[in-house]
């Protein structure tokens, strides 16, 4: 684990590859994952081995990062990832992430000029799932996180007291008017038994994007790390998908 300070943040990062190399990548976590779940420390291997200087982070208030829980908010991750890329000199990027992870990179691509892919993960272009008003208690939301690597339910898991503001910052946002005329390689996966973010949610986000574009089924449930194969599956269509779009 290492710790970056930007002009914002103290982040803990997961990094691999050349920090001499000309191009960046990205990889965002979904809402309350950490940056060492199995599906994220894979594709920073991967793009590591496809010469970038690959890394994910756990964003403000979450995991290893510092800070409290109020940090965290999709504007706060907007603005890590933004500031990640301006701290590494503004190089090339690729931004990937998954569910809300994916979501920001939706939100940052058409918004930061160094952005040359984005690829949202089983991601929705809106606003974040509504919490479930069982789950909330005191205006918190309670949620429960498996331990890394997360290949597995664990028996024992960490808690968060996620405050109701997430939501609301969360649903100032919508990727789909930045889509519509972002001309950067984009790549979509669907999980086909997700039922958080649906398939139709994620072809919506296709459908509105400009082109070049592609899109993808993976035969999951919404927590793809929980299925080996499917994760060998996102990453080994990443890394078709990088050959066929070079930077």
């Amino acid at each position: 684990m290492q710790i970056i300070k930007t002009k914002s943040f103290e982040i803990a990062v997961y990094v691999k590859g050349d920090p001499r190399s000309s191009k960046l990548a990205i990889v965002i976590p979904g809402r309350l994952d950490t940056k060492d779940y199995i599906h994220n420390t894979s594709l920073v291997d991967l793009l590591a081995d496809k010469n970038y200087f690959a890394l994910s982070f756990d964003p403000p208030g979450t995991w290893e990062s510092s800070g409290d829980i109020d940090l965290y908010t999709t504007t706060n991750t907007i603005k890590v990832v933004d500031e990640l890329i301006e701290y590494f000199g503004n190089k090339p990027t690729l931004l990937a992430g998954h569910s809300r992870g994916g979501t920001v990179a939706m939100l940052v691509g058409p918004t930061n000029p160094y952005v040359t892919h984005i690829i949202p993960i089983f991601s929705h272009p809106g606003a974040p799932s509504d919490p479930e008003p069982e789950r909330v208690v005191a205006g918190k939301l309670i949620s429960y996180r498996d331990l890394p690597p997360g290949t597995e339910k664990t028996k024992e898991q960490k808690k968060f007291e996620l405050p109701l503001s997430y939501f609301e910052d969360g649903a100032r946002y919508d990727a789909l008017p930045g889509l519509k005329t972002y001309t950067k390689p984009k790549l979509f996966f669907f999980g086909a038994l997700d039922v958080m973010n649906t398939p139709d949610g994620v072809k919506e986000a296709f459908d509105a994007s400009a082109e070049p574009k592609e899109i993808c089924g993976i035969e999951s449930e919404h927590d793809y790390r929980l299925r080996a194969e499917a994760v060998r599956e996102v990453n080994s269509k990443i890394g078709k998908f990088l050959e066929n779009f070079t930077w």
